[in-house]
């Protein structure tokens, strides 16, 4: 998978793309493809400002984290793109299940 990360605060080490890349590969688990994931690092005062969007069939993923460390906003940044992914995976099995019940109509004689 291609991830776009940029920066015109810090330079991107081996390290840093290793472990977005490893965060995005997680998110390979749930089987929806990934179009065009793209992670921004800004710095604001003492905290990495991590942002990433990722499109998904249909629908847009985005999250921002905020954190003194970069590998602690990466981490947090991953784990709201997961429960995002999850509630993304899980929504057209919740709206079967309403859909799939019947109405039942009762016969007045």
């Amino acid at each position: 998978m291609s991830i776009a990360i940029t920066s015109h605060v810090i330079d991107i080490s081996p390290s840093i793309r290793e472990r977005i890349e490893s965060r995005f590969e997680k998110l390979n688990r749930r089987q929806i493809v990934l179009i065009n994931p793209h992670v921004v690092i800004q710095k604001e005062g003492l905290n990495y400002l991590v942002e990433a969007k990722a499109g998904v069939p249909n629908d847009t993923l985005f999250a921002q984290a905020e954190h003194e460390d970069l590998y602690a906003a990466i981490n947090e940044l991953g784990q709201k793109l997961e429960r995002q992914l999850g509630r993304y995976a899980d929504k057209p099995l919740s709206q079967r299940a309403q859909v799939a019940q019947p109405v039942v109509e009762e016969d007045e004689d």
